[in-house]
């Protein structure tokens, strides 16, 4: 018999965050049941998994309702780079509402508990620097990113009525910039961008003057905040802040790159994408106090492994 096991549903559990939280879980001896719709997840990352005999993989959208018995739900499916999300932004709407619902009423019927991936895109472009979580944002509610920022949002106001109105336990986490192996090849976030074409020798794309900043949390260091947070008493809701307070520009990032990479990329810049925030930095002073967490890995160590693990994947399909 294995020591304090549970069953744990994770959505999303094909992508980038959801297959290393998937690993971790498993590291910690539960039952690991994965559902994705692989709309950005990828088989790939969960393959390694497949014969471990407490992992469970079922292809599922959670817009629509699902039945099974778990003790904990971590939900976490959801598009999440901007070319994704703003691919179908009807659906990013209805995965963060409508799958929010369906696996509330799932956590409500088998009295689970369940984490919440949020997001730091919930504060918008911030006009308070860094963001604690008592910051409301600055959210533009019918741009381009609305789908996703005000998606989530909703999301977050579900959870919390939920909790009120059934007294369900909710944890909710604010996620902000992660990176790590397993991230998607063309998912246009700033690292993975930035590493490809490094390694692919094209010129490094800067959008905007390349002077607004972004922290960095290494995935494994998220990874064991969310578990964490998972893990707190009942009373203990959040929202969290989960994400690396040490803060650099988009240009310092690109020439690290660059750097690890040995590459003779350019630098080109092109125009500022529409409602791109110029700041973002958590406040993680409420994760360090209750969860005993911050991120411990520095960039230049988190990058290491990731530019290792797009050398092999673009090896692979080459």
């Amino acid at each position: 018999m294995r020591h304090n096991h549970k069953r744990v549903l994770v959505t999303g559990g094909a992508g980038f965050l959801g297959s290393h939280l998937c690993e971790h879980l498993l590291e910690q001896g539960h039952d690991v049941l994965c559902v994705d719709n692989f709309y950005t997840g990828s088989k790939r990352n969960i393959v390694h998994l497949l014969e471990n005999r407490y992992f469970e993989l079922l292809r599922h959208d959670i817009t629509f309702p699902l039945y099974v018995e778990v003790d904990e739900i971590y939900n976490l499916a959801c598009p999440a780079s901007p070319i994704h999300y703003q691919n179908d932004p009807v659906q990013t709407t209805k995965v963060n509402v409508h799958g929010s619902i369906n696996m509330l009423g799932l956590a409500k019927r088998i009295k689970a508990k369940i984490l919440q991936a949020s997001t730091s895109e919930v504060y918008g472009d911030p006009a308070i620097h860094p963001q604690p979580e008592t910051y409301r944002g600055n959210v533009n509610c019918i741009g381009v990113r609305s789908c996703y920022d005000e998606g989530k949002r909703c999301a977050e106001t579900l959870f919390f009525d939920y909790h009120r109105q059934h007294s369900m336990k909710i944890k909710v986490a604010r996620i902000f910039n992660t990176y790590g192996s397993r991230m998607h090849l063309n998912d246009g976030r700033v690292v993975s961008n930035f590493i490809v074409q490094a390694l692919k020798g094209k010129p490094i794309t800067i959008y905007g003057d390349g002077y607004q900043s972004r922290s960095f949390c290494y995935v494994d260091d998220l990874i064991e905040g969310l578990i964490s947070l998972m893990n707190t008493p009942d009373e203990v809701t959040g929202p969290v802040n989960l994400g690396n307070p040490g803060e650099f520009t988009i240009l310092e990032l690109a020439e690290r790159v660059i750097e690890l990479t040995n590459s003779n990329s350019e630098i080109r810049y092109e125009a500022l994408p529409e409602d791109d925030p110029r700041q973002r930095q958590p406040d993680i002073t409420l994760a360090r106090e209750i969860l005993n967490w911050e991120p411990k890995v520095p960039l230049e160590q988190g990058l290491n492994p990731t530019i290792t693990y797009f050398e092999e994947l673009i090896r692979s399909l080459a």
